[in-house]
């Protein structure tokens, strides 16, 4: 089963690297698991570089930008869903320790949006808050990007060769 698994990455390797699809990949990748759906987008980030180092600085970029995007999407959907909620409650509503606690720290806390299982609904929170679009959307690109490079560069030193090849 070993030599099954080292195949199929090695076909994934080959087909990421292919410059038509790979910084493409890694930003749908990207995009979509920034917001409520449960996807991870590192391992694709990782496979692009492996393939080719000198993509390193490009799809951390790439992967940024399409997470940020992702988490944009998510502020916008929090943000709609407050008003539609508003519009049929017509009432202050009770918030939680977890939303008094995003609006007292304010769009900075959009800097964790890169945590797995928080951090998608962090964002669609900030936007329920109505915190300032901009410095989240900030916060947040800031946040991935640090995520980006810190996990790419450790699955680079991490993973052995052998698996790859």
């Amino acid at each position: 089963m070993e030599a099954w698994l080292a195949q199929f990455i090695h076909e994934l390797l080959a087909a990421l690297a292919l410059p038509q699809v790979g910084l493409a990949a890694v930003f749908v990748v990207a995009f979509v698991s920034a917001t409520l759906l449960p996807l991870g987008s590192e391992p694709a980030v990782f496979l692009v570089v492996k393939a080719d180092p000198g993509m390193f600085w490009p799809a951390i970029a790439v992967a940024t930008l399409g997470n940020t995007l992702g988490g944009a999407v998510s502020w916008w959907m929090g943000y709609g869903a407050e008003k539609a909620v508003e519009a049929v409650r017509h009432h202050e509503p009770r918030h939680s320790r977890a939303a008094q606690w995003l609006r007292r720290f304010g769009p900075k806390a959009c800097v964790l949006s890169w945590l797995p299982v928080v951090g998608d609904p962090l964002c669609a929170v900030a936007g329920w808050l109505k915190l300032p679009f901009w410095p989240c959307l900030g916060w947040m690109a800031a946040g991935k990007f640090l995520r980006f490079v810190f996990y790419t560069a450790a699955l680079l030193w991490l993973v052995p060769e052998s698996w790859l090849s």
